[in-house]
């Protein structure tokens, strides 16, 4: 067999060539001065977008050959792992080529980005076109396959035997504690039991990323995508509590003051207290600078009045995160600051039972356990001292900075749920039995099986470089937003892929895999929409420093 490391190196070099080729030619139409031209960028949006998706499929193909080298290096480069890596460039070389799905509905095709028939003749070199019809031949999925009869699915190659132990444990955890319980939580639409909630807190859950001095672990970003990983495998409201912590917990670090950071860090980090954000508002989703809900200061507190929607965890936190605007003259970004508001804990009997603030909930499909609110404030009052930094205007930029962890995390629970509906998925095809045989034995499920174990991994690669990124403490928006992109959309394509595997069996509720793909859609919304991630990416490889 040819040298897969050395093709896919030289495979990466032409796709990399491409991707700047098509940089080029989309600035050329919304670039002009040193600037992005935002009416330009939206009458190319598709252009722009399918920019983003190419360069992304561009990082996971470098991720992943960076991740088959460590593993080489390591001496545990298997048959499985050089499989895995010849699909994966097989297969995004090929859609490369000839059209990569942004969504069910919309085709990114190299002409529209610009390219020519002369740029696609020079990245298809011999090394290119050998991955493409070596790598999509029906024999390496069957190859695939075949490991996956032994619940194989690859080596993570993560190189860290602390995080390895990490993973053990958490999975441990949701395959004792979670999963036998999710189904039920979900269909009856019970918040996750504080029993287990207080399981999470002597784990360390709340406090992964919390600076030792401040009471947390102190153990970064990839510790936590392998946690939210595992957990989220088990339930995806179970892996997302530590988001609710997360963003909390980073807010508080990047953007408080130091008595702030004492007083609240080492509650989060413990557990002691639970928190909610409250950014989003009914009529603003992703356009955070048109927030109307304002906060009015009165000697030595706030008046907070306006409503809030989309509050994931709102009625049972302690502590609410609360972005509002306190310069009612400026309409934009730096007329919002941040707000550490306390409140009393609720239930379903009384979700809010603080006094300037009521709620009710918003039934939805999935994401379960935490539950969703709309909330009303009315004069709610807020200490001075509660301000985040103690300066206003700052609120916006301060959330800003906490971007980055929350898609990196976000990614990780897409990956988790990817993982978990692989395993629904394969467990069924081996115990259905048709026309005589289990239906793993039949080309198309054995096939999609194989290809969802593919893009796991893939998932799960460009996930953990993020996150290593960002320990490293370098900027990594766009890697971030990649990330999180591309894990959604294998989040949802293995859930659907595993329900099609159940048949009508999947789709009935009592059916794990129903749940899995309610859980799966919203991936692609909460954290930055498909489309609004693809916008940031877009606009950060356009113009690095705009």
């Amino acid at each position: 067999m040819f040298d897969i490391l050395k093709a896919c190196t030289l495979a990466l070099e032409a796709v990399e060539t491409l991707v700047e080729k098509g940089r080029v030619a989309v600035a050329g139409r919304v670039v002009a001065n040193g600037r992005i031209d935002g009416e330009a960028l939206e009458t190319h949006q598709c252009a722009a977008h399918g920019l983003a998706w190419i360069a992304t499929y561009r990082s996971a193909l470098a991720k992943m050959l960076a991740w088959a080298q460590r593993l080489n290096e390591a001496g545990a480069l298997g048959k499985l792992e050089i499989l895995i890596l010849h699909a994966t460039f097989g297969e995004y070389l090929a859609q490369i080529r000839g059209g990569l799905a942004m969504s069910q509905v919309e085709i990114v095709r190299p002409a529209n980005l610009g390219l020519t028939a002369e740029d696609m003749m020079a990245f298809l070199t011999n090394d290119v076109e050998q991955l493409i019809v070596s790598g999509i031949a029906p024999e390496v999925r069957e190859d695939i396959a075949g490991h996956l009869a032994h619940h194989h699915f690859g080596n993570p190659g993560r190189g860290d035997k602390t995080l390895d132990m990490v993973c053990d444990q958490f999975r441990r955890f949701a395959d004792e504690q979670v999963i036998p319980n999710a189904q039920e939580w979900h269909l009856k639409n019970d918040l996750i039991p504080l029993s287990v909630i207080k399981q999470m807190s002597e784990l360390g859950v709340f406090g992964l990323a919390v600076p030792e001095r401040y009471g947390g672990l102190g153990m970064g970003k990839s510790a936590m995508c392998v946690v939210t990983e595992e957990l989220s495998r088990g339930y995806l409201a179970v892996g997302s509590l530590g988001t609710r912590s997360e963003i909390a917990a980073e807010l508080i670090r990047l953007g408080g003051t130091e008595e702030q950071k004492t007083k609240w860090l080492p509650k989060i980090a413990s557990g002691e207290i639970l928190t909610a954000a409250v950014f989003t508002e009914p009529d603003t989703g992703s356009d955070l600078a048109s927030l109307v809900t304002r906060a009015v200061r009165d000697v030595d507190i706030y008046r907070i009045t306006g409503a809030k929607t989309w509050i994931t965890h709102g009625a049972r936190s302690d502590l609410m995160t609360i972005l509002a605007r306190t310069n009612q003259n400026e309409k934009g970004y730096r007329g919002l600051s941040m707000f550490l508001a306390e409140k009393s804990r609720g239930d379903d009997a009384d979700p809010f039972p603080a006094a300037g603030m009521s709620g009710s909930e918003i039934p939805v499909l999935g994401y379960r356990g935490m539950k969703e609110y709309e909330i009303t404030f009315d004069n709610f009052e807020v200490p001075a001292a509660n301000l985040l930094g103690g300066e206003e205007g700052r609120g916006f930029k301060q959330l800003m900075a906490t971007f980055e962890s929350a898609r990196i995390q976000t990614a990780a629970r897409a990956v988790g749920v990817a993982q978990y509906a692989l395993e629904l998925g394969l467990k069924y095809s081996e115990e259905r039995v048709q026309f005589g045989k289990p239906i793993f034995a039949f080309p198309r499920i054995f096939g999609k099986l194989a290809w969802m174990t593919v893009e796991t991994m893939i998932a799960r690669q460009i996930t953990l470089a993020s996150a290593r990124e960002k320990d490293s403490e370098k900027r990594c928006d766009i890697e971030a937003g990649m990330a999180k992109l591309l894990a959604a959309r294998v989040a949802w394509s293995n859930a659907d892929n595993a329900l099609q595997i159940h048949g009508g069996n999947g789709y009935a509720e009592e059916c794990p895999i129903s749940r899995v793909l309610c859980d799966a859609r919203i991936l692609n919304i909460f954290e930055g929409a498909a489309e609004i991630q693809a916008q940031v990416i877009a606009r950060g490889l356009l113009l690095p420093h705009d």
